[in-house]
């Protein structure tokens, strides 16, 4: 990657539905990132909920569908105003995620879609600056997942020449990207990371998420449960995975719970649903002898203490260890990724999604 004295700024929202992240960030070099500002905002409580239903079939979806990615964008707007207060230096594009609210890669018709609300043109003359957005529609077209996308950015910016890395996104889903010191990179969806606890806290204890990991601390794993979750026939796919809402959904943790766990305490469900985020991650680290956590569950000190006893050969670690804080990291890997779209160079990694062989990611809403 060349380097870049220009400024780009990344925005994402994940599938945990939190809100909206934003990384204003220049690229010294190939390996270098610097931060000038991080913010974060909360969707409002509507749009949030209208972006929750859209995951699922619904009425008049054409109709909610344009209009939540309007509201999305003005979301993002907002965010990039508050990131690019003070700063005189103009911005040579913004990065945007947009929020997936459906994702079948190569479903139906070999070619599958992945759905991300946002307005482009209504994000860039909001705030008047290029955006490129659309990242994943040429991956599939090339016959990829589409996601992870980030792993790209996680070999240029932890990849180590003498040691195995790995670096763990928990997000709503979590996603693994392993480093070889040889430069060899490979990175895939594990399953479920914070939406199915975040989903049984809030119909539980009507809480958005479980702050800290104390209430599944509080419970016990149950056994049935766990495994019945583990046979879920996606576990068993070989990379390139991904996934999402569309199967680990509120309908998928009820009827597993109905099934298997219906007279149990509540929190210990929760335990459960950690247990199932450790149990989809574990096996799949390898020797890395670093795993290097990001996103949201970074911040869940239960569910890093149990990846830590389940894989005693790696130090775990916040990706704050290594320079980039971990609600910082996949903003900025949007920021980088608008980064190589101005540059004609590709984003995605062959051996990553499966696609035909490197592309030029993204489309341009000029400001």
């Amino acid at each position: 990657m060349a380097s870049s004295a220009g400024l780009f700024l990344g925005l994402m929202s994940g599938t945990s539905l939190d809100g909206v992240d934003a990384v204003l960030a220049r690229f010294p070099s190939s390996t270098e990132i610097e931060v000038l500002a991080h913010c974060h905002r909360p969707f409002p409580d509507a749009l949030r909920s209208e972006l929750l239903a859209l995951n699922a079939p619904g009425d008049n979806e054409a109709h909610r569908m344009a209009l939540a990615a309007n509201g999305v964008s003005r979301s993002y707007a907002a965010v990039a105003a508050l990131a690019c207060e003070g700063i005189a230096e103009p911005i040579q594009a913004i990065g945007a995620h947009g929020q997936t609210i459906r994702h079948q890669p190569l479903a139906f018709d070999g070619c599958g879609y992945s759905l991300q609300l946002l307005n482009g043109s209504l994000l860039a003359e909001l705030s008047c600056i290029d955006v490129v957005c659309d990242f994943r529609s040429r991956d599939l077209a090339a016959g990829g997942q589409g996601a992870p996308l980030v792993p790209a950015f996680h070999r240029a910016l932890f990849g180590r020449t003498d040691a195995e890395v790995a670096v763990l996104n928990i997000g709503g889903f979590s996603n693994l990207s392993l480093l070889a010191h040889d430069g060899t990179t490979t990175g895939f969806d594990c399953g479920p990371g914070n939406c199915l606890m975040d989903l049984w806290i809030a119909g539980q204890r009507g809480l958005a998420y479980d702050a800290d990991g104390a209430w599944s601390a509080s419970g016990s794993v149950l056994p049935a449960l766990l495994k019945a979750m583990l046979a879920e026939p996606w576990f068993a796919l070989a990379p390139p995975r991904s996934t999402g809402r569309d199967l680990f959904s509120l309908d998928w943790l009820l009827g597993h719970v109905r099934a298997h766990a219906a007279d149990a305490k509540a929190e210990d469900v929760q335990a459960t649903l950690l247990e199932l985020t450790v149990e989809t991650i574990a096996p799949h680290v390898g020797a890395a002898s670093e795993l290097l956590v990001c996103g949201g569950g970074a911040l869940n000190g239960r569910l890093m203490q149990r990846l830590q006893q389940r894989l005693p050969a790696s130090q775990v670690l916040s990706s704050a260890a290594r320079g980039l804080p971990p609600m910082q990291v996949e903003a900025a890997a949007f920021a980088w990724l608008a980064l190589r779209f101005v540059q004609r160079e590709p984003g995605n990694l062959q051996a990553v999604t499966g696609a035909a062989g490197p592309r030029i990611l993204g489309a341009l809403y000029p400001r």
